[in-house]
């Protein structure tokens, strides 16, 4: 323990502790203070191994940072009457401190100065025999010289306490202190000891050093003759360029106007900005506060958990109000909530969206005690055993956790207080985020990790930490990632132009980003899927979407049965091995365009339309199921007879309905009646098992071709979707084109029925993993993109892209009748609204600023631009990264999916506010407060206007008047 005795006994400077001992004059007492290390970097150097501060009774101490005075008071305590401590500090609020704590300590002499300038204050104060700096300045070596040479006696000494990432954050530690040393040196002082201050303070070193020159009282501290007074000028929140004479000093950078950073040395002080080169943009940074030694201190240090914590207890409060007020399923609960009843049942099934969120929504069913048994049939009232509330309520958990993210990315973005209280406010109480999160979905879930995407790009940004995010909920979440993939370019870019890193700096910081942003997201996202699989291991619903193989392993499939070989009369279903390929299938239909013959589609589900027998050509003897048996072979040329209809299946030079340069594929003829365009070869692509040498055919594994003998086309069928007339059913066509390596014209015999021959045995084959895992995302996206609007229906539910930004529509997510309660999706207007126009308001403030730019005025320095843009960036990329992609693409659309690109328009809303009012140095701040009291009371009062669309209206619509701000919005029934 470190202790000092206290030059004003019964008094505390910040709350230590004191400790009284015998020994003092006739039996008084003496009392010392505990001097805490992790909160003064001085006893941290004394208790890291320093022999001597030359700090003693009688000395004359120059402290140079002095903070609120707590290191001061120690060194006050240590000099004692006899000796003086000129304490120099800039911050004027930390200065009050200092002067209070100087009034009991006499021997302090406080001064509210700048340490750089210190002709300012050479008047009150004597030649000194120690200099001891903590100002956390990139040219602190070059401030203590300075000071040195005004005030240090000859063969005084220094002590100056080093923050590495203060002078260089891009190169380690010691090459930063090596380099101060040397600073020193040139400055005519004689270095004599260097210690770390771990495990006091990360990357902190404490030098001590004797001087060997004269000092000078004349040394030139200005630049061109101007004095003091352009310094004065300079020193409020802009530096200055130019007018520097590279002759009379050679560092121009060192009049750049920079606050000192002297948080950290007094848990009283509020943290000062750092306006240093390195930090550009983003929340200023702040050192962590140390351990608190009282319960009054601890209070303080955590005042800034306050307004989170109470926004996410009325996050609570919005999100699980009322939340089972509804006892029906609503709106897509029907398809969530059944996928988490497979789950549960461990059956297989197949959607367009990644597995994470559906699996959360299993896990939830999980934990709430549900067996997984209920249907989830639209509108179908849940029965008592089915925990409905429960589930949503742990799904809305996701939805109360937006709202924390929502004001941490704000300050991390480093928003104003004013503007990270009105984007937590937004999220709050925006009702389309309120409503989505309040039923069995995966939106909520979508939302918390594009929320929680977005605060690491924040915090990576502002602390270097590793952005990615888990966010393999649906397919949208692949636009956050474009963004975060974009900035990081943009961060790798920079830092190419930085010549000061080396090469091998250079390649840490690629590879630090390639495993972080690249790798590792990777690997989690097919993770989520190989859970998947391993929980999914029973057949289910949604077997055929995956490959033959792969069912083959799913418990309850009978592709066991098979038998291995394939002989000529086997009935088998052929299987297309293209990603996301379906079952050869025909129907009763036919094409009404072409040659009106049978249809022949591929389908993704199993009926007995896909059965097909293999039969020899006309040629040839009938087949005989008494005859030898002939197993189907490399080269042989067979007919394929559909099995309920008896076509064959027949090509021919008719065009084909969607794939015009390729020929239509049909059902012709039957058991008697056909022609040598029923005629395909069979070639052999390989085989899984038995490799590209195997000429016999193997049902699952083996994979071929089927060539149309007189045309020389392959049966093919890729992604083209056939209009409603087909079902909407996958094109099969025959390609003009050979190209062996289209995987869309290979085929697999999936299952097999055929009595002469026997069982095999496929569970000895399993399926990889890799293939799987691509196959089923090949199959999602195919199957997402093929959601397009149909033309012979009208969607009263779909809107489209351009109608979101301005709440153009609504959508009804229920039934809407007297009896039953109702759910609205829109947002809140004024959020939506005002998000919109932001966008333009930015847009059009960057080009002002840049007009100005180019006609060389000045609005902004350095940082304030930076930060401008950044924030700016942010907001509108990620505002276009996820919305642009919906106007080109064709699948069908809906309100909620504009619900994640509404989070970037309410930042840039708050950063406009921002900028041009809470920011703002021409607002008072009480002008601030009305203008932020103003808008946040018509957010509050939009939101209890339209809080009924989420919480649920009861009762005949029409009784719920003012709710139709928009002509458009379907809200009543007229």
């Amino acid at each position: 323990m470190l202790v000092t005795k206290n030059l004003v006994p019964g008094e505390s400077v910040y709350g230590e502790k004191r400790i009284s001992v015998e020994g003092g004059v006739e039996g008084t007492k003496v009392e010392y203070r505990v001097w805490n290390p992790f909160r003064s970097k001085l006893a941290a150097g004394v208790l890291g191994g320093l022999d001597n501060i030359y700090i003693k009774p009688g000395a004359k101490v120059l402290y140079l940072g002095a903070a609120s005075g707590t290191s001061v008071s120690h060194v006050a305590d240590i000099v004692g009457p006899e000796g003086t401590v000129y304490a120099v500090e800039f911050s004027p609020r930390s200065g009050r401190d200092l002067i209070n704590m100087a009034k009991k300590r006499t021997n302090v002499i406080p001064i509210v100065e700048d340490a750089r300038l210190p002709n300012r204050y050479r008047m009150l104060l004597s030649i000194v025999d120690v200099i001891f700096a903590d100002v956390a300045q990139p040219d602190q070596a070059r401030i203590v010289i300075h000071n040195a040479q005004h005030f240090l006696k000859d063969g005084g000494h220094v002590v100056i306490s080093i923050k590495a990432s203060c002078i260089d954050s891009t190169i380690a530690a010691e090459t930063v202190f090596a380099s101060e040393v040397q600073r020193l040196r040139e400055g005519q002082f004689k270095p004599l000891e260097q210690v770390t201050l771990e495990p006091y303070e990360r990357d902190h070193a404490m030098v001590s050093a004797s001087s060997q020159g004269r000092r000078d009282s004349t040394a030139p501290l200005h630049v061109g003759g101007k004095g003091e007074e352009e310094g004065e000028a300079g020193g409020s929140s802009r530096w200055r360029r130019g007018g520097v004479d590279a002759g009379e000093f050679n560092e121009k950078e060192q009049f750049e106007y920079q606050e000192y950073d002297d948080a950290g040395k007094d848990v009283y002080n509020k943290p000062r900005p750092y306006n240093g080169a390195r930090i550009s943009s983003g929340r200023l940074p702040a050192h962590p506060p140390p351990p608190p030694t009282s319960i009054r201190e601890f209070i303080w240090q955590n005042l800034d958990l306050i307004p989170p914590i109470v926004y996410t207890l009325l996050s609570c409060w919005t999100r699980f109000h009322k939340i089972g007020e509804s006892n029906v399923v609503v709106w897509d609960e029907a398809h969530f909530g059944k996928f988490g009843s497979h789950y549960l049942k461990r059956e297989f099934y197949f959607d367009v969206h990644p597995p994470l969120g559906k699996m959360l929504v299993g896990l939830a069913g999980l934990l709430s005690g549900y067996d997984g048994t209920f249907e989830f049939k639209s509108g179908e009232v849940y029965p008592d055993a089915v925990p409905y509330v429960a589930m949503r309520v742990m799904l809305a958990t996701f939805g109360v956790l937006m709202v924390p993210l929502a004001w941490y990315t704000s300050v991390e973005l480093g928003m104003s207080q004013w503007a990270s209280h009105l984007t937590t406010l937004m999220v709050l109480l925006d009702v389309g985020w309120l409503c989505i999160s309040r039923f069995i979905l995966l939106d909520s879930m979508l939302l918390f990790f594009t929320f929680l995407t977005v605060f690491c790009l924040t915090r990576f940004h502002n602390e270097q930490y590793d952005p990615f995010s888990i966010d393999c909920v649906k397919m949208i979440g692949l636009f956050v990632t474009a963004l975060v993939g974009v900035y990081t370019i943009e961060d790798l870019w920079d830092k190419f132009g930085d010549t000061r890193l080396t090469v091998r700096q250079q390649i840490n910081h690629w590879a630090a980003r390639v495993i972080c942003l690249i790798i590792v997201p990777i690997l989690v996202f097919m993770a989520s899927f190989k859970i998947h699989f391993l929980i999914l291991n029973h057949s289910g619903p949604g077997d055929s979407q995956m490959s033959s193989l792969f069912q083959a392993n799913l418990v309850g499939n009978d592709f066991y049965k098979n038998p291995l070989d394939v002989a000529i009369g086997s009935k088998v279903t052929l299987k297309n091995m293209g990603w996301g390929g379906g079952l050869l299938h025909s129907h009763v239909q036919t094409f009404p365009v072409g040659s009106n013959q049978q249809q022949v589609t591929c389908y993704h589900y199993k009926d007995n339309n896909n059965e097909w027998f293999i039969l020899p050509t006309w040629e040839e003897k009938p087949y005989d199921p008494n005859g030898e048996l002939r197993y189907l072979k490399n080269g042989d040329v067979i007919r394929l007879s559909h099995v309920p209809t008896t076509r064959n299946l027949h090509s021919h030079t008719v065009a084909a309905p969607v794939t015009k340069q390729n020929y239509e594929v049909s059902g012709y003829g039957n058991d008697t009646v056909g022609d040598s365009h029923d005629y395909w070869v069979v070639e052999v692509v390989d085989d899984i098992k038995w490799g590209k040498k195997s000429e016999k055919i193997h049902s699952l594994t083996t994979r071929m071709r089927l060539k149309h003998k007189v045309l020389g086309c392959y049966l093919r069928a890729a992604n083209a979707i056939l209009p409603q007339w087909g079902f909407k059913q996958v094109e099969v066509s025959c390609d003009k084109e050979n190209n062996p390596g289209d995987a869309h014209t290979y085929w697999n015999v999936e299952s097999h029925w055929n009595d002469r021959l026997p069982q095999g045995d496929m569970k000895l084959y399993k399926s990889p993993f890799l293939r799987d895992f691509w196959h089923l995302n090949v199959a999602m996206m195919t199957s997402n993109n093929a959601l397009i609007p149909d033309p012979d229906k009208e969607d009263i539910l779909a809107s489209k892209p351009f109608d979101w930004p301005f709440l153009h529509l609504g959508l009804r997510m229920c039934g809407w009748g007297d009896q039953q309660i109702k759910y609205y999706l829109m947002g809140t207007p004024v959020i939506w609204w005002g998000g919109t126009i932001s966008l333009g308001v930015g847009l059009l403030t960057f080009a002002f600023y840049l007009l100005r730019w180019q006609r060389k005025y000045n609005d902004m320095d350095a940082r304030e631009w930076d930060h401008f843009l950044y924030v700016g960036k942010i907001a509108f990329f990620g505002w276009a990264f996820h919305f642009v992609p919906f106007l080109i693409m064709g699948r069908v659309t809906y309100l909620h999916h504009y619900l994640p690109t509404l989070y970037f328009s309410v930042l840039m809303f708050a950063h406009v506010l921002d900028h041009y009012i809470f920011s703002s140095k021409r607002f008072t701040d009480k002008t601030k407060a009305i203008v932020f009291g103003v808008i946040a009371s018509i957010i509050i009062f939009t939101f209890w206007w339209f809080s009924g669309v989420a919480f649920g209206i009861e009762g005949p619509i029409s009784e719920h008047e003012g709710l139709r701000w928009r002509k458009t919005w379907n809200i009543y029934n007229d």
